[in-house]
């Protein structure tokens, strides 16, 4: 019989923003060590402590390169890169390891200058993920990322009778959450018909549909439960997580109106012992205003069909319903490349009551007590959940 070993709880202890929004004198590198030092400093533990290292998307060697940088040696790494949904993905592996006792804490950075290398012509938009493989079959058709999208969002809209007004109100009410977020690049107040005005992406988004494109990074320190007493601010704790992967090619989805969340949401909640009905607000990945509807229905907080008539009626607003996307999503705030780090960085100021002018209540006045940050990856590619508590 192999030798058994207790199971660790782990907590989230520190997290932070690099700098955000229009950053043109800062290297991809700079920003994640920007917010990894302010992450470390919102923990008040050592540097020494962190033994384990996950980053994506910079360098030949990810994340070798970026742990140098960081002056990092760590035993412990992880580099897997599912898109968006990466870095939920990566903390529920984070999670797993700490438990289990094969590392002690563990740093999840992300930094990027999307924006600003655009701005300077040291890249172009990126209007698809190349030609090989798989997606050989696409490409050729101009079947670009957003494109699928759209497509999958016409699909939901011919089967449930989803209208272009809610898919618009997911829009409006991220950016009425961002107005209180000082650090989101967009705060000022838009109207349905603003969205439904602007000039067309892909039928049916148009710009106000889709996420901004930003420069920034940020940071999280996840620990076993033994660095909790020495931590600066009380923990929150991930009490569960579940991955899932669906398709890459879209003629082997089985459903558009379907994200893979509906696997990743199921076992999340799942193995934390909650429901949905339980939870206080939910940070979800939002590339596209279709993202947030489907994977608010997938995620089980309504029925599949009625995510158009959840949306309305304020209900994602900080003091909604269900809050969601309270610092204004990746349709207002932030949206650097891959978000899905972001989402974890807002769901714990919340939880600890950080959030300022922002910063949801419960109906008796109290600190949310259970958040769910979600993150999808390529184009409903993959999913990764977690639920996180202060208690």
């Amino acid at each position: 019989m192999l030798p058994t070993h207790p199971t660790r709880k782990v907590a989230i202890v520190g997290t932070a923003l690099s700098d955000c929004g229009r950053v043109d004198d800062a290297t991809p590198y700079a920003l994640h060590a920007q917010a990894a030092r302010r992450a470390l400093a919102d923990s008040g533990l050592d540097r020494s402590v962190i033994d384990g290292f996950a980053s994506a998307g910079l360098g030949t060697l990810a994340p070798i390169e970026v742990a140098e940088y960081l002056g990092l040696r760590p035993t412990w790494v992880d580099s897997t890169s599912v898109g968006g949904a990466t870095w939920e993905v990566m903390a529920a592996h984070a999670a797993d390891a700490i438990a289990a006792g094969h590392a002690n804490a563990v740093l999840l950075v992300y930094g990027s200058t999307a924006r600003a290398d655009i701005k300077a012509r040291r890249r172009t938009a990126n209007l698809s993920f190349g030609a090989r493989g798989p997606l050989q079959f696409e490409v050729p058709y101009g079947h670009t990322l957003v494109a699928k999208y759209a497509m999958a969002a016409r699909r939901h809209m011919h089967e449930y009778g989803t209208t272009l007004e809610q898919l618009a109100e997911v829009a409006v009410q991220a950016r009425a959450n961002a107005a209180t977020n000082p650090d989101a690049m967009f705060r000022d107040p838009i109207t349905t018909d603003d969205v439904l005005s602007g000039p067309l992406i892909a039928d049916p988004f148009t710009k106000l549909h889709c996420c901004i494109r930003s420069d920034g990074g940020c940071a999280v320190l996840m620990v076993a439960e033994d660095y909790v007493p020495d931590a600066a601010k009380a923990p929150v704790w991930v009490l569960g997580a579940g991955t899932a992967v669906s398709h890459t090619t879209m003629s082997e989805w089985d459903d558009f109106t379907v994200s893979p969340a509906a696997t990743s949401g199921r076992l999340a909640f799942e193995r934390a012992g909650v429901r949905p009905t339980d939870i206080d607000l939910a940070e979800i990945y939002d590339a596209f205003t279709y993202m947030t509807l489907v994977t608010l229905e997938d995620l089980g907080f309504c029925a599949k069909g009625e995510g158009g008539a959840f949306v309305e009626k304020g209900r994602l607003l900080r003091d909604g319903a269900l809050p969601v996307n309270t610092d204004g999503g990746g349709l207002s705030a932030c949206h650097p490349g891959m978000r899905g780090l972001f989402l974890l960085v807002e769901a714990v100021r919340q939880l600890r009551g950080e959030a300022g002018e922002g910063q949801v209540r419960r109906a008796d006045g109290g600190l949310p007590e259970l958040a769910v940050a979600s993150g999808t990856g390529g184009w409903f590619c993959s999913s990764g959940t977690l639920v996180l508590g202060r208690t």
